[in-house]
């Protein structure tokens, strides 16, 4: 039965059958959230590709459509971005809804940007000019890709950030979506495909804004952005500790948030009718830490939805041999926890074959061989973890560091064990939450 096999994820979005790789196209209009994806259709493994479809109203619950762009005249489509034209500036409108445009790599060789529209919800989309590239390949690589689209308030144009060759990107600015002009470069090293670039408030202080840009990898730059120009003052920072978390982007036409979701690549799902998942959709902020500021990322508060009941929530003094988890069991769970610096040597929580530890010397957090630097804030640390049938995703101190891998069950449940090493850890409180499947109910 589609969306209940073994191995599918219960709360993570993933495509009906076929491969699923980078998030495209993030969109919400008219209370809706579009979800684009590469997306083959006729095989489990990268090939074909074509941009997936699927809405949500609450960003959880996902009703996937058919795809929306295919490939032609030789060249699959690859990754790129989509927005709504709220001025009609392409002059495409045709009825009474605002236009939804989506730019993309047309993968030939040498590759181009192409716009392809859609004047009904997202539900149809046209090639514009027959799919003929509105920005032809620059030169530097035959895979020039991913164009990010957005709308810059302050210069009354578009802007283009276009991943172009290793180290670089490049800004190209528009009035009208179908004619392009150079604005600059941006380089760095290893700075590698798509590029997402948005601007945020700082939270202590909503009147400073910075703009983020950021590469695949999820390595971010703090700075400006004039409408032509992206000058860094900090960074980069790793924005992802985990071994998979990539291409993630944000979604446009979101008012006062900033929501982001990324392809948490290489899972595997052992026979099973798809391949990979997304990671689940976190909001993103900027913040001051010790350190200066920061991108703090934790799940969207949609998640509060998914809460099927409460399976433990207590404080307590942990101590060595004790585990007071013992006899939960389940499969998808969200845990949060909030402990104090000890002289134990860690805090372990064990589920399916994984762990996750804090080392109380080292102030790290650890799970699937990854690290993440984690201070205690305030005297206290935080964690949140979301834990599904093939993933699990750490956040530490309010989205401060995340941690995002997969994994491969070696059952269908688990139980949980939360753990002291080589002395007692105070823990102020320990919830753990039991989640219902988002594919019970969809959209």
């Amino acid at each position: 039965m589609p969306y209940n096999e073994t191995f599918r994820p219960r709360f993570h979005f993933t495509c009906r059958s076929g491969w699923l790789n980078d998030p495209n196209g993030l969109v919400y209009y008219r209370g809706e959230y579009h979800l684009f994806f590469q997306h083959n259709p006729q095989g489990t493994e990268w090939g074909n590709m074509t941009w997936g479809h699927a809405v949500s109203k609450d960003l959880l619950h996902w009703q996937q459509l058919p795809d929306a762009i295919e490939p032609y005249d030789g060249g699959m489509i690859f990754s790129g971005s989509a927005a709504v034209d709220g001025h009609n500036s392409a002059g495409l409108q045709d009825g009474p809804r605002k236009t939804m445009v989506a730019l993309f790599t047309h993968a030939c060789k040498p590759s181009g940007q192409a716009l392809a529209y859609s004047c009904d919800k997202g539900r149809s989309w046209k090639l514009f000019n027959e799919g003929r590239h509105v920005l032809p390949n620059q030169g530097f690589d035959l895979q020039e890709r991913d164009p990010r689209l957005l709308w810059h308030e302050q210069s009354g144009r578009w802007i283009m950030a276009l991943w172009v060759k290793q180290d670089t990107a490049r800004f190209f600015c528009s009035d009208d979506l179908k004619q392009w002009s150079f604005a600059s470069d941006f380089t760095a090293p290893d700075f590698f495909e798509c590029p997402d670039l948005f601007e945020l408030p700082l939270i202590e202080s909503p009147h400073i804004k910075k703009w983020i840009l950021h590469d695949a990898s999820f390595r971010y730059w703090i700075g400006s952005f004039d409408g032509i120009t992206f000058s860094p003052e900090s960074g980069p920072f790793r924005g992802d500790y985990g071994n998979n978390f990539y291409a993630a982007q944000t979604w446009n036409n979101v008012a006062g948030r900033k929501i982001q979701i990324a392809w948490m690549r290489d899972g595997i799902y052992p026979n099973m009718p798809f391949n990979q998942q997304m990671s689940f959709p976190c909001e993103l902020t900027l913040g001051h830490t010790p350190a200066g500021m920061r991108i703090f990322r934790k799940p969207v508060a949609e998640l509060n939805l998914l809460r099927d009941r409460i399976l433990f929530n207590d404080g307590f003094i942990l101590k060595e041999g004790i585990n007071p988890l013992e006899g939960i069991n389940g499969d998808v769970f969200d845990i949060r926890c909030r402990f104090l610096p000890s002289s134990a040597a860690a805090l372990v929580l064990k589920l399916y074959d994984q762990e996750i530890r804090y080392h109380f010397k080292n102030r790290v957090l650890s799970a699937s061989g990854c690290h993440a630097p984690l201070m205690p804030v305030n005297g206290e640390i935080e964690m949140q973890v979301l834990v599904d049938r093939t993933s699990l995703e750490l956040f530490g101190n309010g989205g401060e560091v995340s941690l995002s891998s997969c994994f491969v069950p070696q059952s269908p449940k688990t139980g949980l064990e939360l753990l002291a090493e080589n002395g007692a850890v105070e823990v102020k409180l320990f919830t753990v939450y039991k989640l219902k499947s988002i594919w019970n109910s969809p959209a």
